[in-house]
């Protein structure tokens, strides 16, 4: 049941919360309202509703009255933020004339976000506030100062606070995914950011490139290039620009890079000696342990966040499925035995599960498993085939290849199956997608 409109009076004494510095307001929702009595939803659950939210247009202090384009584009900015997570659901600004000063209730929202800035010679200053409607109450805001460049980094940065806040979990809306694309002509690899925002192509090989992966501090970016005419394991340092080296240019495979969480070693395919295993290696190259011999294809290593075990495939049994190795003794068990062949697994960084794309009714679809075992959980049924799953950082989405009829693109996934959808608009076919760390 929904409280009853707000008086005159109690509207001007929620204006009012403007005028109070925001870093004391802060200060005060903390103090009154303790972290953990903020999580208020549950979006682990498999019938969840999205909640309904109000973004409306941000204000400019001096000039109130007026809309401008940076106040939409702002409060754009931020609902696109919130919704990318799956659980909230805005009702456009339009719809209500975007003011500030709505009636919440009557919209039918639980939360609305309201934010103002102001211009200054050195840059910009955001004040942002969460209001609960349901409680009738401000419970959060913060205060952003910085170039005016940085705008658009202060309202993501409130994102995923305001995400933090209502779920215990930090936001994503920061994060970004790399892939390899063929918008040059060439598979090359690029780095768009989640919200498609911006694409940065980071290879210039003229060849083909794949399989990108984050170092766990997201600063490197490994990946096999063919440019030399053989499978060759690079490595490029993203912060600064164009420093690239090679890390692995033995006869054969060079495959598929799996950092590992301390970012000192990672595991690879080689086929140095005839059959494709993994090895681990440092990061001038040098083998340190052979991890398979001669058991099979052995390929697509993916660590665990404790570093105590890697699931990859092998073909060992006579058809690619999914085993699991214990690092400290090398004992290999087989995780998954359902459908026709499994491929590509991904750990999930929380440790709690094994997204892989699996064989299911002629099609390939994303599953996930327990590390331990068990029956797996089918994520997509669309039609098409699901490749190559990679886990958000916060766990609760997977990013996938959608492949129909060869077109190739990238979507991402709730890891409930729900909220199915396209993340990016771009030129030409994308494949091997990589979300990054936060």
């Amino acid at each position: 049941m929904r409280t009853p409109p707000k008086t005159d009076s109690e509207k001007m004494k929620k204006s009012l919360l403007f005028l109070i510095p925001a870093t004391i307001l802060f200060l005060l929702s903390i103090s009154a309202v303790p972290v953990n009595a903020l999580v208020v939803l549950d979006i682990n659950s498999p019938d969840i509703r999205k909640a309904p939210i109000a973004v409306p247009y941000f204000m400019e202090k001096s000039h109130s009255e007026k809309v401008t384009n940076t106040g939409k584009d702002l409060a754009l900015l931020l609902e696109k933020g919130l919704e990318f997570h799956g659980f909230l659901k805005a009702v456009p600004a339009a719809s209500y004339g975007g003011g500030q000063d709505a009636q919440w209730e009557k919209i039918g929202v639980d939360f609305a976000l309201l934010g103002q800035y102001t211009l200054t010679a050195s840059g910009i200053t955001l004040e942002l506030r969460l209001l609960n409607v349901i409680e009738d109450k401000m419970v959060f805001g913060k205060k952003y100062s910085g170039e005016l460049e940085k705008k658009e980094e202060m309202v993501l940065r409130f994102c995923d606070e305001v995400i933090k806040l209502l779920t215990g979990v930090e936001g994503i809306s920061r994060s970004s995914i790399a892939f390899a694309s063929t918008a040059s002509g060439n598979k090359e690899i690029y780095i768009a950011d989640v919200l498609g925002r911006s694409v940065r192509r980071v290879t210039r090989h003229n060849n083909m490139v794949i399989s990108p992966r984050f170092s766990p501090s997201g600063r490197y970016l490994a990946y096999t290039s063919y440019h030399p005419g053989t499978p060759h394991l690079y490595v490029t340092d993203l912060w600064q620009d164009k420093t690239t080296r090679a890390i692995s240019r033995r006869q054969g495979l060079n495959l598929a890079p799996a950092w590992a969480p301390d970012g000192k070693t990672m595991i690879i395919t080689l086929s140095k000696d005839g059959n494709p295993d993994l090895y681990v290696i440092d990061m001038m190259g040098n083998v340190i342990r052979r991890l398979t011999e001669n058991a099979g294809i052995n390929v697509s290593p993916t660590w665990s966040p404790d570093g105590r075990s890697i699931a990859f495939v092998s073909d060992r049994s006579g058809k690619p499925h999914i085993y699991v190795m214990d690092m400290p003794t090398g004992h290999v068990t087989r995780l998954t035995f359902h459908g026709e062949e499994n491929t590509e697994p991904s750990w999930s960084p929380d440790g709690e599960s094994i997204a892989y794309s699996g064989r299911h009714n002629g099609s390939y679809q994303i599953f996930r498993i327990s590390p331990s075992g068990g029956q797996p959980t089918q994520v997509t049924n669309s039609w098409g085939d699901h490749e190559s799953p990679t886990w958000s950082p916060d766990s609760r989405q997977i990013a996938f290849v959608m492949n129909r009829k060869g077109d190739k693109k990238v979507y991402a996934v709730l890891k409930n199956g729900a909220d199915e959808r396209a993340l990016f608009a771009l030129k030409g076919e994308q494949s091997y997608p990589q979300w990054s760390p936060k």
